[in-house]
């Protein structure tokens, strides 16, 4: 999935810091201090946010071993997984150096300013295949990724299928066969992820993931996304076609690789899985992506909202028009957006998707 989609959502992430704890609650401790405790970000950042919930992470479990009495805390390890695209130079340089553990204990390094207490790894490949050893993960943690499809539905850019999104350049509004088929899609690569995810898994451990949802059972009505990708970023590229800058077969050949899922779709592959237990499985509405100083003013929120469009499908965007046009299109995205701007920031507004499994 495109990196720079993570850090607009830095911010929700770290709201459900205490559901995090809820699903870390669960996990069952090992009595081995030789063993190490191994966390897992799926789809990490290349920021700061990815070390922050590490570190969130690590010191909750090393509380819940100090309350339970044990007398030495495991070491920690932490892999952080994206595609090979990822900047993980960025995220190695945001790292501080690794505590002295031969000088104090682990509760000592914990509360050592300016450093860290866990070794590191970046792990390159699609989490929706194996990237561990069977049996070596305690904790996986995925925040924002798993929204992405591991490809666009070939059926819904097939001008000879009945699924083919002819005029559009996303789900929102499809017709049921196209919606369908991002359904199917969505439910295939979250099995392959679970499958994966059970054989990496150790005995007794957790996975939160927090992913974009809807509360619509209507595939075609994505909401958040759907009225970020459908409405003004639609109807920009259909400005492109109109002034003859792209052909209509151009537009048609990009969708947006994106699927909010229900309530629903997410534990029907969860249950047929059968690995996993549910703790929890519920939906909470997000709040605005934008980032807007100045609400009343119109062309700030256009512009908000083409640089929210932006940072999500940018990367993409730019592959498949070259980096001019795409300037163009994200220049209309903006106009089109000044012009309704209080309609967008009255009804923009994202769900999120919460889940905490534990390992039958």
């Amino acid at each position: 999935m495109p990196t720079t989609l993570k850090p607009r959502y830095a911010k929700h992430a770290r709201s459900m810091l205490h559901l995090l704890k809820e699903t870390l609650d669960g996990v069952e401790l090992s009595s081995s201090p030789d063993t190490p405790f191994v966390v897992a970000d799926l789809g990490c950042s290349s920021g700061s946010n990815t070390i922050f919930i590490v570190n969130v992470i690590i010191e909750h479990i090393t509380k819940r071993y100090e309350a339970s009495g044990y007398s030495e805390v495991p070491e920690f390890s932490a892999f952080f997984a994206d595609l090979p695209s990822n900047d993980f130079n960025t995220l190695f340089q945001l790292l501080p150096p690794l505590a002295n553990q031969d000088v104090g204990s682990m509760e000592e390094c914990l509360a050592s300013t300016g450093h860290r207490s866990f070794y590191v790894a970046g792990v390159p490949g699609s989490f929706y295949r194996r990237l561990f050893p069977a049996k070596s993960i305690d904790v996986f943690y995925s925040a924002f990724s798993l929204h992405w499809l591991s490809q666009v539905p070939e059926s819904v850019v097939e001008k000879s299928s009945t699924a083919y999104n002819k005029g559009k350049i996303y789900i929102q509004g499809a017709n049921k066969i196209t919606a369908n088929e991002y359904k199917k899609q969505f439910q295939t690569d979250l099995a392959g992820f679970l499958k994966a995810r059970s054989k990496e898994m150790r005995k007794g451990g957790s996975m939160f993931i927090a992913l974009l949802g809807r509360t619509s059972e209507d595939p075609a009505d994505q909401g958040g996304a759907g009225l970020l990708f459908g409405t003004h970023f639609q109807d920009a590229w259909n400005d492109l076609v109109q002034e003859g800058l792209i052909t209509s077969e151009k537009r048609d050949d990009f969708n947006i690789p994106v699927y909010a899922p229900s309530l629903q779709d997410f534990k029907q592959v969860v249950e047929a899985n059968g690995s996993f237990s549910i703790k929890k499985l519920e939906v909470f509405q997000g709040g605005s992506p934008l980032v807007v100083s100045r609400p009343d003013d119109a062309v700030e929120v256009g512009k908000a909202l083409a640089n929210s469009c932006r940072s999500v499908s940018g990367v993409l965007v730019d592959a498949h028009i070259g980096d001019k046009l795409s300037d163009q299109l994200f220049l209309r995205v903006a106009n089109r957006a000044a012009n309704k701007a209080a309609e967008i920031l009255e009804n923009l507004q994202f769900y999120h998707i919460v889940v905490s499994l534990s390992l039958i």
